[in-house]
């Protein structure tokens, strides 16, 4: 499906964690083939500094968190945890997936989380659980990936993983 061809009433998020400092360029091109990307959500190990956030601000304005590996993103004040609205639905953004879980539960339509390199979509109770696995570290998984959170006109999330070698090979 051509980007153009998209349902114009889904809003789409862009879902990444752990950059650990390199942004791979694939990233950019899975996120302009979905079309109209309204935000994109950073669950954390960011890296060292502000290049990587800066890069996917170019893509839509960026919501991110600090994970394990973060210290301080200088221009940037970000905290372990995160919350937004967006189209009425309530998501909740943290690294690691265990503080995830017992910091959002229940009450949130959407939790992001990072830290494990692997992808995630489960539904829980309600909650729809997200990881977009690791977009530079594949470490056991086949591929780097990121993720794609849709949200219908009435508020309700669907999320899918893209995996980067099928954009192309890694040039790293």
């Amino acid at each position: 499906m051509v980007a153009a061809d998209r349902d114009s009433s889904i809003v789409r998020v862009g879902l990444i964690s752990d950059t650990h400092g390199w942004l791979d360029p694939r990233v950019l091109t899975a996120f302009a083939r979905e079309g109209r990307i309204e935000r994109v959500v950073h669950a954390g190990d960011i890296g060292s500094g502000p290049d990587v956030l800066y890069e996917l601000g170019s893509v839509a304005p960026v919501t991110a968190v600090l994970g394990n590996c973060d210290f301080r993103i200088p221009g940037f004040d970000l905290n372990s945890r995160a919350r937004l609205v967006v189209s009425r639905c309530l998501i909740g953004v943290a690294h690691d997936p265990h503080h995830a879980e017992a910091a959002f539960g229940d009450d949130f339509d959407v939790v992001v989380h990072g830290h494990t390199h692997r992808p995630r979509i489960e539904w829980s109770d309600g909650t729809l659980f997200v990881n977009p696995g690791s977009a530079s570290q594949r470490r056991d998984e086949t591929s780097c990936s990121v993720g794609v959170l849709e949200i219908d006109e009435d508020g309700e999330p669907t999320a899918r993983i893209i995996y980067l070698d099928e954009i192309g090979p890694n040039l790293r």
